[in-house]
């Protein structure tokens, strides 16, 4: 029995030994000192005064090369976890060889809370927290704590330290969770670094990487270039397989067209290989430096249909305080409020003019097929009309509202949310201005809007990731509610926060959102997002003179977009759209 036993233990040893391969790689040069190349310097602090992970402490080291010179702004890589790579030696060799740019190394440390008693508690670890989460903290954290921090330090021999502020000039990086946090950093501020090393990238379900491949093919591309490691042995736990998820990460970046490069191995969850493939990235990431890092041609036939070559979001206007309802009349003028500030503006071919200073804190501006334009004024609770005369008339009063569409037959349907937590009121308003309710329960009810053929009417629910969808009826009442679009959810926020929608002609959604501006097929998919310059968008709706421009309120700024599809305008006769593609 002791025999069988002792047996099955070195059968058990010799597959684990043979599911786990000796890692051997070869040396890249630049990963060892070569005589004569200069050596940079290495220095190390600690920081303890973070505002956006309070109560944090860590280290972190700076590397300064040779042949850095005192106040002229250096190119910046910055790496999690500390040193890795032996990263001054590869960039003591690699600078000198002219095959990356002069550089500044900061390898940080994640942060920790310290027990107050460390004899009888553990610190608070705040590593998964500042490295697997998706949003813009970490980013901030380093441009905004960490890079300026750096600046205050200088050199043994008293050379003060500038970095770069230009997104060209810097690389980040890190392995594992480091990886993750890395592409983060620069997937929310691609302003801010351009090149990426990933090195046994968490891709995984631990605090959400595991949505990155999909958000990659559905995000217009970012002028990012990317490097990524993994081996065929790296976890597979309960969060997910690592191997697979790196390879999926792959396929989707360059499905996107990212310029992005490999090295793929059958090594474990360790830093080996990304030690021998450190050089080889480093040429990747800086090759060509200084040209600009651009944004590939991505495979998403939605982004490739509207998206046209070189045209970029453009500011309209800014300075508002906040910004809603844009909305375009039959010749193509843009109209949209400064809600706080109680002003109406209207935008012709990007020239901005006020069109009234009293505009009773309006929102949700719509036209009808005369010409006429409807707003919902907070202030006097009631619906008004302004012909293209300048008259003023009162639709119906002592309404509570939001936002309102109003379809080709005159009928206005208007949303009333009633708070946060709490149902809302849709109503249907007849051209007479008899008004009913026909629904009630959306969790703030926002935007509207309706179909190419006016057969449904749109609603988003800013308190969910939902777009509900109804069936207008022959009376002009709903019917077949439905939650209908399935909206992205930023990791930070609890809702997408969705707000102003409108359609194109075929029959696609525009829905603004904490974001961007998420599109959605007939189906309720979103097959593509497209970013604002600003943040979260408020609204969005289409203008100008062949109604192919995307006019989208973010914040206290307005921006314009070319794009190469048309809106569908609720005051022109019903057109039915192609069927979409199930």
């Amino acid at each position: 029995m002791k025999q069988l036993l002792l047996l099955t233990l070195l059968l058990s040893a010799r597959l684990l030994f043979a599911q786990a391969p000796a890692e051997n790689y070869p040396t890249d040069p630049a990963s060892e000192e070569q005589a004569g190349v200069p050596k940079g310097e290495v220095l190390k602090f600690t920081f303890d005064n973070s505002k956006i992970f309070p109560g944090t402490w860590r280290e972190y080291w700076v590397y300064i090369p040779a042949q850095y010179k005192s106040g002229q702004p250096a190119c910046v890589y910055v790496n999690q976890d500390g040193i890795q790579w032996k990263a001054p030696t590869v960039f003591d060799n690699l600078i000198h060889r002219k095959e990356m740019p002069v550089t500044i190394g900061v390898f940080v440390m994640h942060g920790k809370v310290k027990a107050q008693e460390g004899s009888e508690a553990l610190d608070r670890f705040n590593r998964s927290f500042e490295y697997d989460g998706l949003g813009d903290a970490y980013a901030r954290f380093i441009l905004d704590e960490i890079l300026p921090e750096v600046e205050k330090q200088k050199t043994s021999d008293g050379r003060v330290i500038r970095l770069s502020k230009n997104g060209n000039d810097r690389a980040i990086g890190g392995s594992s969770s480091g990886a993750v946090c890395a592409f983060t950093a620069a997937w929310e501020r691609p302003d801010a670094f351009s090149r990426v090393f990933s090195a046994i990238g968490t891709y995984v379900g631990l605090r959400g990487a595991d949505r990155y491949p999909t958000l990659v093919r559905k995000y217009e591309p970012k002028p990012l270039r990317i490097y990524l490691q993994d081996g065929s042995n790296d976890l597979n736990i309960y969060a997910g397989d690592w191997w697979m998820a790196n390879q999926t990460m792959l396929r989707a970046l360059t499905f996107s067209g990212y310029e992005v490069s490999h090295q793929w191995g059958d090594g474990g969850h360790n830093g080996k290989q990304g030690t021998a493939v450190f050089p080889e990235a480093m040429r990747f990431l800086w090759k060509d430096w200084p040209t600009p890092v651009k944004s590939g041609s991505t495979k998403n036939q939605l982004l490739a249909d509207i998206l046209i070559p070189g045209q970029t979001w453009e500011l309209v206007g800014e300075g508002y305080k906040f910004t809603e309802g844009p909305a375009a009349n039959q010749s193509g003028e843009v109209f949209f409020q400064d809600i706080p500030n109680a002003k109406t503006y209207k935008s012709v071919e990007g020239k901005v003019t006020m069109v009234n200073e009293d505009s009773q804190n309006a929102t949700g501006t719509e036209f009808d097929k005369e010409g006429n334009r409807y707003e919902y004024a907070k202030k006097t609770l009631s619906v008004m009309k302004f012909s293209p005369d300048g008259k003023k008339q009162e639709v119906v009063k002592d309404i509570v509202g939001n936002d309102l569409t109003v379809a080709y037959n005159g009928n206005i349907y208007l949303t009333a949310p009633d708070g946060k937590d709490k149902p809302s009121t849709l109503f249907l308003i007849r051209p007479n201005g008899e008004k009913t309710e026909v629904d009630k329960g959306i969790l703030f009810a926002n935007g509207l809007a309706l179909s190419p053929d006016q057969s449904l009417l749109y609603v988003t629910e800013s308190a969910s990731h939902w777009v509900w969808a109804y069936q207008i009826l022959a009376d002009g009442t709903l019917g077949s509610k439905q939650k209908f679009g399935w909206l992205h959810v930023r990791d930070t926020e609890e809702n997408a926060w969705a707000d102003g929608i409108t359609c194109d002609r075929d029959g696609r959604m525009y829905v603004a959102t904490r974001a961007g501006i998420q599109i959605l097929d007939q189906t309720g998919r979103v097959n593509a997002i497209l970013p604002t310059p600003n943040g979260a968008a408020s609204n969005v709706a289409f203008g100008g003179k062949d109604f192919d421009v995307l006019y989208v309120t973010a914040n206290e700024k307005v921006y314009k977009r070319k794009l190469n599809t048309h809106g569908a305008n609720n005051w022109d006769k019903p057109v039915k759209p192609a069927a979409p593609k199930l």
